[in-house]
């Protein structure tokens, strides 16, 4: 059965770029990104960790750790890594693991034998530090993601968890987000004191205090 919102993040063993690590263990407290890339030495994912690689300082800064995947060797992991670095400006020094066996590629679902028998679809798995998976987005081969958008998703997630909130459609930090719907008008008032814009009874929007 194909793995869902909610669902514990499988844990496994396997070698990567910095050493053999055991996935659950390496997360430790951290939130986590595990996305796979079909195929090292291709075009679309050279671009994608290059620029992965630089946004790491944010997604350090919100306690997430980054890892990739794809079905090659951590050998050929090592020698593409200097193709990115020439290329894109930024070497990856977030782990990359080898998965030529298609082990954790299969125990994640990221074969897709419609798209191909072989290589792995562009996914992405949000892991809390609960090791529970509460966001996936899958790609085509084709089309390289939006790493922006990644942030933006874990700003969302991080955010509803500390307050009783949703954010709105493109939503970004700082702007208005959305007071939940099981949240009553006399609860919202101890939580948002500042008051809020009601709309509907059902889309009230409020400004957090910074």
């Amino acid at each position: 059965m194909a793995l869902q919102i909610g669902d514990t993040a499988p844990d496994f063993e396997a070698d990567t770029t910095i050493g053999r690590i055991r996935f659950h263990e390496w997360l430790g407290d951290s939130w986590g990104v595990l996305f796979s890339h079909p195929k090292d030495f291709t075009p679309v994912c050279t671009t994608e960790l290059g620029y992965t690689e630089k946004l790491r300082p944010e997604f350090e800064k919100r306690n997430v750790k980054v890892i990739g995947l794809s079905v090659d060797s951590v050998a050929d992991h090592e020698r593409w890594s200097d193709d990115i670095e020439a290329t894109q400006g930024a070497r990856p020094r977030f782990p990359l693991i080898g998965d030529a066996d298609r082990k954790v590629a299969t125990l994640y679902g990221m074969l897709h034998p419609k798209a191909s028998t072989t290589l792995t679809v562009r996914s992405v798995f949000f892991i809390d530090p609960a090791k529970t998976i509460r966001a996936m987005i899958t790609y085509p081969a084709s089309t390289g993601r939006n790493f922006d958008e990644i942030l933006r998703v874990i700003d969302s997630l991080q955010l509803t968890d500390q307050y009783k909130v949703a954010t709105p459609v493109n939503w970004r930090p700082g702007e208005e987000v959305i007071i939940a719907p099981s949240v009553t008008n006399e609860e919202a008032r101890e939580l948002f004191p500042q008051g809020w814009n009601e709309q509907r009874p059902y889309l009230r929007t409020v400004k957090l205090s910074s």
